[in-house]
């Protein structure tokens, strides 16, 4: 799901990333020589496209590296011309200057980065990793250019005389602070160790970046038989032997292995031998041994993380991470995340209860473990509810789902409407493009819809943004929804789990936080906020997917159109809270691993990363092991290769202000575009143009209580 706030160039050469993909935001430190730049190449200029959209049938991979070369030379000799501006620095020439600075640069690292999440090939992976430090140098050379720095500080430090409007007035603070945050402030010598330790960071994060996604393909899951794979249906085991075929493998079976401990097939293999493989298989990506295994590069990023936060003045990453969040400090994280665990584990010891039961009543002779679980909470679900999840798929036809769920409920809460159109290029036949209408007609923006796995796409799902909106550049939204369901075989539908159902509800809440977004600044746009903010709107528009008059829209039959029986739904939002223990705690689990790599000063990170995850879960009180972590720490790519280091406890963060706002909307009557408007307004609109919590407060009237997500997690007897 794709994780959380925008992430420098630098970073999206690793890992698309979980929400968007941001402008660049250096040049490097030696101006590259003016060699010929082709101008035919499609990132030369702007698109001529609507609303910028990129040309994806003109677009190779022999494009990229001469448009990031000659990207990184326009913008250092831009930020050179600022910086050596003989003129008293003005916010003009300076701040807004910078925010103007990059065009190309920007053009080509939106694209490559969303790219390489979504539809990477050999050569794209190559030029991501030669890319990598070199786009660290060039970030460096501007936050570390002494006379930029100078500049902005002159403004700074005298911004309340500028008569600044308030959008402006935090652009320059924002600027300062990202600045000293960079290192602007270190002496050369401490600069230079800085830029080592950049360098060596950007680098290895793409190497374990492409780890992951190889290991996920080498760790699938192969078995000789269709008796293995049953419980599967007819058609998933025919995919399984096309994939098999597809990868030389003819007459065998193969199961892909994609980005989350658990994995979906375990929830419907009745071979409990086949289940304990499949959970294995998944568990052990990266730590295994081969080419692959990510032990090394965790211990060299954990160690440089440390090593440059201490040069930064910091007792630990996460110190330095969390300081520019809404948290601020690692004791309020820890204190959050302490809160949740014990009553969240004791809930799924007291669902492992009722799952063994299950178990022994029917003579299975085992305890649970971790590959049962998905399988027989499935089973107690249909004791206690008189249902399972799989009678829900046939109402979730993903068109369906998409045009009269996702759209319906944007409609009916903000007056959007949707018009799909197939002049457009894509990357790839699966993906959809749809113009989106304001309810008075005119384009707000366009909305990319890329929603099958491929074997070339990271894991999980996610937003970003391939043109960001910005009144100083003059563009508009064209945003991009990311999601990993596996595709039928043909002519068959694509039915969707619950799961895969709140997850089209939730990165459409990203897509609507980039679309909506009313600012001047690139720097503000969209979901360039805190990152323990940025998961908030999303999680807000999850509540859409059962609100009664969305769901009974787009829940009908896939063959014979009927709705969804209301029994059915009922027992839906009866079992709304069941299984939270499990899916509090591995989230708990992945949260709290996080901290605990990021937390280590420099000189204290471990060498063996097995027994520092298994020592830190235990230390914790969430080593329970019928309930593994989300993610494992060799392929936790949120944390090592994404945006998310030191900050994946922010979905939890940032659904505390999720449960107190879908309050606020069942308050003031629920769907309506009365109430779309106002949080439109007050909050989506607003991108990073003001501290977060002011934002939610002037939305509010108040902070966020922590009793809705307690209810809704299902805590509040504990």
């Amino acid at each position: 799901m794709n994780r959380p706030q925008m992430l420098i160039i630098a970073a999206s050469l690793a890992m698309a990333n979980a929400a968007f993909a941001a402008p660049a935001a250096a040049p490097t430190a030696a101006t590259p020589s003016a060699a010929a730049f082709d101008p035919s190449n499609p990132f030369a200029r702007a698109s001529s496209l609507p609303l910028q959209y990129p040309a994806f049938d003109k677009i190779k991979n022999e494009h990229f590296e001469p448009a990031f070369a000659e990207g990184m030379r326009q913008e250092a000799l831009e930020m050179a011309a600022i910086a050596n501006n003989p003129k008293a620095p003005t916010f003009e020439n300076t701040i807004v200057a910078m925010e103007r600075s990059g065009k190309l640069l920007a053009r080509v690292g939106s694209v490559f980065g969303n790219l390489n999440g979504a539809n990477t090939n050999d050569g794209m992976q190559a030029i991501a990793k030669n890319l990598a430090p070199k786009m660290s140098a060039h970030s460096d050379a501007i936050r570390l250019n002494e006379k930029l720095y100078k500049r902005i500080k002159t403004l700074y430090d005298k911004r309340d005389t500028l008569k600044l409007d308030a959008e402006s007035k935090f652009l320059l603070e924002r600027y300062h602070t990202d600045f000293v945050r960079a290192g602007a402030k270190l002496s050369a010598a401490d600069k230079e160790k800085l830029k080592a330790f950049n360098s060596e960071l950007a680098s290895l994060s793409t190497t374990y970046a492409q780890n992951v996604l190889k290991e996920a393909n080498a760790a699938a899951l192969v078995v000789d038989t269709r008796a293995e794979l049953a419980g599967m249906s007819e058609a998933a085991i025919d995919a399984a032997a096309a994939t098999a075929k597809a990868r030389g493998m003819e007459g065998k079976f193969v199961v892909p292995v994609t980005n989350t401990t658990g994995q979906a097939p375990l929830s419907v293999l009745t071979n409990r031998a086949t289940r304990q493989r499949l959970i294995e298989a998944s568990m052990s990506r990266g730590s295994r041994g081969g080419e692959f295994d990510n032990r090394d590069a965790v211990v060299k990023l954990a160690k440089l993380r440390a090593e440059r936060a201490a040069l930064l003045g910091y007792a630990s990453h996460a110190a330095y991470s969390l300081e520019d969040q809404t948290a601020k400090d690692t004791a309020s994280v820890n204190k959050l995340l302490a809160e949740f665990a014990k009553p969240a584990v004791a809930n799924a010891k007291k669902e492992a209860e009722e799952i063994q039961k299950m178990i022994d009543a029917e003579n299975g002779g085992f305890q649970v473990a971790a590959h049962d679980w998905s399988y027989y909470s499935d089973k107690v679900r249909a004791q206690r509810f008189a249902f399972d999840q799989n009678q829900l798929r046939p109402y979730f036809e993903l068109d369906n789902v998409l045009q009269n769920g996702v759209f319906y409920a944007a409609t009916k809460v903000y007056g959007l409407t949707f018009k799909e159109r197939k002049d457009l290029p894509v990357y790839d036949p699966d993906v959809r493009v749809f113009d989106v209408y304001e309810a008075n007609g005119k384009q707000l923006a366009i909305f990319v819809a890329d929603f099958y796995a491929r074997s070339n796409k990271r894991g999980g799902a996610w937003a970003n943004a391939y043109v960001s909106q910005s009144k100083l550049m003059g563009t508009k939204p064209v945003i991009g929804n990311h999601l990993n369901i596996p595709k039928p075989a043909a002519g068959e539908p694509t039915l969707l789990t619950y799961d895969e159902l709140r997850t089209m509800f939730h990165e459409f809440g990203h897509a609507l936080h980039g679309m909506f977004s009313d600012v001047k600044y690139p720097r503000f746009a969209g979901t360039r906020v805190p990152r323990d903010f940025v998961e908030f709107p999303s999680q807000v528009n999850e509540m859409w997917a059962v609100y009664p008059e969305v769901l009974s829209n787009y829940a009908k039959h896939y063959k014979t159109g009927e709705a969804m029986p209301k029994e059915l739904l009922d027992k839906v939002i009866a079992s709304k809270k069941f299984n939270e223990g499990f899916r509090t705690t591995e989230y708990l689990a992945a949260s709290l691993l996080d901290q605990r790599w990021h937390q280590v000063g420099a000189g204290q990170v471990p060498t063996d990363v097995l027994a520092f995850e298994a020592a830190a879960m235990k230390d914790a009180g969430v080593d329970f092991s019928p309930v593994p972590t989300r993610y494992r720490t060799t392929y936790f790519s949120h944390i090592f290769a994404g945006g998310y280091s030191a900050g994946y406890y922010g979905y939890l963060w940032s659904e505390k202000l999720d449960a107190d706002t879908v309050e606020w909307f069942k308050e003031n009557g629920g769907l309506s575009r009365k109430n779309g408007d106002y949080f439109r307004k007050m909050l989506l609109s607003k991108g990073g143009t003001m501290d977060a919590m002011e934002m939610y407060r002037k939305f509010r009237g108040r902070d966020a209580k922590i009793e809705p997500l307690l209810d809704r997690r299902g805590l509040t007897a504990n």
